[in-house]
Order: structure tokens, then C-alpha cells, then sequence
């Protein structure tokens, strides 16, 4: 019963029917102050848009509404804290990298990670020991890591203070993550886990164990992506016992905001009661409608679906069925060009597009309706395409490059631009990587490969939404101005 409570909405109501008069920020009072808005989204929703104030509690320090609701998300995910966050996951990512690592220390993490780990790296001044995740050559996918690569790692790297998981990747494969767990735990490290793309998982059997239920350390969960919050607001599961839950805090406290969103929070209180409530049904009906596409798609021509037969082979211990991806390389087309095609003419977007493939993701929010529209497209695509026996080659995934300087310290180095044409051979100071899946090409302190090169050239053929350098076009790359590098047994040995 007490997850029909919902503190921080019920906090929200109050201040408002109250006809508090407000002379506090933010200065739109109400909406008042901004009338276009207003007169689109709804006074209501401005009303709503609050600040810490006396009876809404502070979520820096949450002792009423927002510590209530926190503690009913710790047992509906089955945690022991959980902290909402309002700056979205990657907020959620960089906190548990900074909470576990010093300058220096080492972090076992797999290459596919998301950019936001790079990010939190480059904060925690983390030496990154990196695993190469096994790849589904025929579309192009990087899955997981073996509880097998991650005991060597630790092995070869005894003094690392965590390691890091994805569970499940974008693309919706999953580890054997309680097996790692009891790896890592073995030896007395935590796990911490990307959960971006797992807020559901606890809901079924069908589904990839959750990282709580793995028995994983931290776990940082997109609420919004998969489970109906607002975007932007997920939340940081914490299992006591090897993290402390005030380290978690105080990392927190410096870097998300003091000024956060009661829409968002008031999203994130909604959306935990009601996947609380409704979850495994709500979940169930997601799955059906899923499988529904699935069979309606496995015989479409020029298309192959990801996944089918997939859990159990290398680098997939699990699947996450919600996730419908289809390479399209048999109808000739790249993935951005079929994914330009159902905007344009079909008026329906795509989750992620790559060379390969388009990704659309079912969530609780899908009807019947919506996804018969999605297959009748994909139906009339195909129909429409006269080149399904002419299969576009698609490049092999780069090797992941050495790294040669501390990703902060390339960060933070003194730098100069040079041409990325004429860039194979220095050390980078910056990122590159398609978005999405933001998983990075090169990342600071890697020496740029030839490889490298002509793999982002063929993405900006396809045009691929590129991003990570200061040049917005990606034509330029900030590299290493003194460029002596640092030998690898100083940072780090091989990939693992």
C-alpha cells in the first residue's frame, strides 16, 4: 500500500492549491512571465515548475518529500538508497566513476562504454583498463564482456578499484552480470553499471537480470527512457557495502544542480508508483507487442532481425527483446538512409541509426496501433526498394587504439588543431563518436590511427550525426602540441 504514496507530487499540489504568492525564483511566476509558453504547455505545468523551498524539500540534503520518495524507488528496484537525479543518467554515470576512483586509480571498463563514462574518466583523473567487448560481425555490434575477460583483467590489474558494466548496451545485449559480480566481489571490488537501457528489467523473467538483482554495487538507471518519467530525470540504485552512500552523495552534491526540476522529480515519483504498482503488467503487454513486430518483420525481404537465437553465444549472456533492430544493408541502404527515409516520408523516428542497422524501442507507452504503423513502413520500404539483392558493404569497427596519456591529462594538456586528414599518428586530446550510441572512435589520450580516420570519413559520407570535437564538421581534431608520450606500461597494458 505504500507505494500508492507519491511525496513529491502530493508536496507539489499542496504548495500550489495553497495560492502561495511567490517571490522566489524561477521568474516566470507561474507562467505569468512567460504567456506564449504558457498558453501552449498549460499554466498548470508552470505552476508546477518549483524551487527547494520549505514543504518541497531540498535535494541536496532530502529530508520530507524527496527522501520519502527516494526510499520507496530503493525497494521498488530493489536497492538499499536510491538518489533521483535531475541531470540525467550520464550525471548518474560520472558520480559513480568519481565515487570509486582517485587520480589515478584504475577502473576496468569495457571499450563500448557511452561517452558519459569517458566523461566521468576525465573528472575522476581514472586510468581506464579497457576490455574489448565481443562483436556480432554480420550487423556491426558491439555486445558484452565475459565474467571470464573481467577476472583477467583484475588479475593483470589487482590494484584496479572497480569495474564497470553496461547492462544491457544500446543495442540491448546483456553480460552475465551476476557472474561478474561474484567475480569482482571475490576479490573485493565493486561493480557499477550503466544501466541506461535496464530501468525495466526487474519486471520480468523474460527479461536480462537488473543490476540490483545481480547483486551489483551501484547502478545508474535512465527512469525516462524505458519506465515513462520525463527526460532527464533517472536515478542512482546503491547497494550498501562496498560503496559508501555518503561518498555517492557527496559526489553528487558537486556536480548536479541546486536548482532541480519539480516536474522532473514530480516524474520520477509517478513513474515509480506506477511501475510499483503495474509493473509486471505493463511490462508484459510491452514484450507482446514486441514479439507481435517481431513476427510480423522475420519475413520481410532485405531486412535480417538482431537478437533472434542471440543469449547464450559470446558476448551475450541475455537479450532485451524490447529492442527491435534490423540491418538493412540487404535493401542496400545504410541505416541513416533508411533512417532519413521514415522521417521524410513516413513521419516516424527512429530510436538509432548506424551504417548497418535502424533501432525502434517498444516501451509501455506502444499500443497495437503504434506498432502496426511501424511495420506497415518497414513493409512498404521494402516494397518499394528494388535493390534487395545488392547488400551495401559496411567497414569493419576500427581496433580500439593505444592509449598512450591519462584521459585527463590529454584533456587538459596544452593542445593544437590539426587537419583529422592529417592527425594518424598524434595523440588526441579529444573525443569522436557517432550519436547515438555515443560510443567513442577515439577518445583523449589515444594515439589516432589511419583506421580511425577512414571510419569517421565514411560516417560523415553517411551522415552520421558526429560530435565530440570542437569542430562541429569534424574536420579538425585537437591533439597533443608536445606530443611525447607516456609508454603504455606507465598506464596500462594491452586491451584486455
Amino acid at each position: 500500500m505504500e507505494q500508492t504514496k507519491t511525496p513529491i507530487f502530493d508536496a507539489v499540489k499542496r504548495y500550489i492549491e495553497t495560492g502561495t504568492i511567490p517571490f522566489h525564483v524561477p521568474g516566470h511566476k507561474q507562467g505569468r512571465g512567460l504567456p506564449e509558453l504558457a498558453a501552449y504547455a498549460g499554466e498548470r505545468v508552470l505552476e508546477m515548475d518549483l524551487t527547494c523551498m520549505p514543504g518541497l524539500d531540498n535535494i541536496c540534503n532530502p529530508r520530507d518529500a524527496i527522501a520519502e520518495a527516494e526510499a520507496l524507488a530503493a525497494k521498488t528496484f530493489g536497492a538499499d538508497r536510491a538518489f533521483f537525479l535531475v541531470n540525467g543518467t550520464t550525471s548518474g554515470i560520472q558520480a559513480m566513476i568519481m565515487a570509486v576512483c582517485h587520480p589515478g586509480d584504475k577502473l576496468i571498463i569495457p571499450r563500448n562504454a557511452h561517452k558519459s563514462a569517458v566523461g566521468g574518466i576525465i573528472m575522476s583523473g581514472a586510468n581506464p583498463v579497457y576490455i574489448e567487448p565481443e562483436i556480432d560481425t554480420d550487423f556491426g555490434i558491439s555486445m558484452g564482456v565475459s565474467p571470464e575477460q573481467v577476472e583477467r583483467a583484475i588479475l593483470q590489474h589487482p590494484d584496479a578499484k572497480a569495474v564497470f558494466v553496461i547492462n544491457p548496451n544500446y543495442y540491448g545485449t546483456a553480460s552475465d552480470l551476476s557472474a561478474i559480480v561474484e567475480v569482482a566481489h571475490r576479490h573485493g571490488i565493486p561493480v557499477i553499471v550503466d544501466e541506461a537501457h535496464g530501468a525495466h528489467l526487474a519486471f520480468s523473467d523474460e527479461l536480462p537480470l537488473s543490476a540490483m538483482e545481480s547483486g551489483a554495487d551501484l547502478a545508474a538507471s535512465s527512469t525516462h527512457k524505458l519506465v515513462g518519467s520525463m527526460t532527464q530525470s533517472s536515478m542512482l540504485l546503491l547497494k550498501e557495502g562496498l560503496v559508501s552512500a555518503e561518498r555517492v552523495k557527496g559526489v553528487l552534491n558537486l556536480t548536479q544542480t541546486t536548482s532541480p526540476s519539480y516536474l522532473l522529480l514530480t516524474s520520477l515519483d509517478l513513474a515509480r508508483k506506477q511501475i510499483a504498482l503495474h509493473g509486471k503488467e505493463l511490462v508484459s503487454n510491452t514484450l507482446e507487442l514486441a514479439r507481435w513486430v517481431k513476427n510480423e518483420l522475420k519475413t520481410v525481404e532485405g531486412i535480417q532481425l538482431f537478437g533472434e537465437g542471440l543469449a547464450g553465444r559470446p558476448g551475450c549472456h541475455a537479450f532485451d527483446p524490447t529492442k527491435i533492430i534490423l540491418n538493412v544493408t540487404g535493401l542496400g541502404m545504410s541505416g541513416y538512409e533508411v533512417e532519413h527515409l521514415l522521417r521524410e516520408e513516413h513521419r516516424l523516428q527512429v530510436e538509432l541509426s548506424d551504417l548497418y542497422n535502424v533501432m525502434f524501442v517498444i516501451t509501455l507507452g506502444d499500443t497495437r496501433e503504434t506498432v502496426q504503423y511501424l511495420v506497415n513502413c518497414i513493409k512498404s520500404i521494402s516494397k518499394c526498394n528494388p535493390l534487395k539483392n545488392v547488400v551495401k558493404y559496411c567497414p569493419p569497427l576500427p581496433e580500439i587504439p593505444n592509449m598512450m596519456v591519462l584521459p585527463r591529462d590529454a584533456f587538459y594538456s596544452e593542445t593544437k588543431l590539426v587537419p583529422l586528414a592529417e592527425a594518424a599518428g598524434e595523440i588526441s586530446a579529444e573525443s569522436i563518436m557517432a550519436y547515438p550510441p555515443g560510443i567513442p572512435l577515439i577518445c583523449p589520450g589515444e594515439i589516432i590511427t589511419q583506421s580511425v580516420i577512414d571510419y569517421v570519413n565514411i560516417l560523415k559520407q553517411e551522415q552520421a550525426d558526429l560530435q565530440g570535437t570542437e569542430d562541429k564538421r569534424i574536420n579538425n581534431i585537437k591533439v597533443l602540441k608536445n606530443a611525447v608520450a607516456i609508454t603504455k606500461s606507465e598506464v596500462r597494458e594491452d586491451v584486455v
